[in-house]
């Protein structure tokens, strides 16, 4: 609880992905990744909102479960590759 007070004062908006790559990569304006521990983590309402938010803006927004899943769609996503 009060990690979220913390961030409610810093101004963080809840549900906005927990990592952003500003980098264009064609045809996006960037990356943003919701990072999940397990694929059992459940991804919220208003998670899920921001996503579909973020990719009608032309940014690339996915939820990524674990370490090695996020490392693998950064680096396809540097490569100009899809996933």
């Amino acid at each position: 609880m009060s990690e979220a007070v913390k961030f409610k004062r810093e101004g963080v908006s809840a549900g906005v992905p927990d990592l952003c790559i500003p980098k264009a990569k064609k045809p996006y304006h960037g990356l943003y990744i919701e990072l999940k521990r397990t694929s059992k983590a459940r991804v919220s309402k208003s998670q899920k909102e921001w996503i579909d938010y973020l990719n009608l803006e032309g940014y690339k927004a996915v939820v990524c479960y674990g370490f090695d899943e996020t490392v693998e769609v950064i680096e396809k996503y540097l490569k100009g590759e899809d996933f």
